[in-house]
């Protein structure tokens, strides 16, 4: 999976502390503004993150590159779709 991790770094995008459905809102708005293409890590406690951000990214036409656990919750790489 790291051949699909661009070595340019790219924004972490702290959502720690909300609860669904506010993840997925937050990351949906940030996406939007981005270029297609371009990566986004989002940081979540919420526990049911690990179910909603992978359904958001197959619904909405982006990619979720990595999904990582760490200390409190999960890190999610986020390549935004074209639409």
């Amino acid at each position: 999976m790291a051949d699909l991790v661009r070595q340019e770094p790219c924004d972490l995008y702290d959502l720690r502390g909300l609860n669904c459905p506010l993840p997925v809102l937050r990351s949906r708005k940030r996406l939007a503004g981005m270029a297609p293409g371009a990566q986004l890590w989002v940081e979540t406690t919420d526990p049911l993150a690990v179910i909603d951000i992978p359904a958001f990214c197959h619904e909405s036409g982006h990619r979720l590159l990595s999904t990582l656990a760490v200390e409190g919750g999960h890190r999610f790489l986020i390549e935004r779709g074209d639409a």
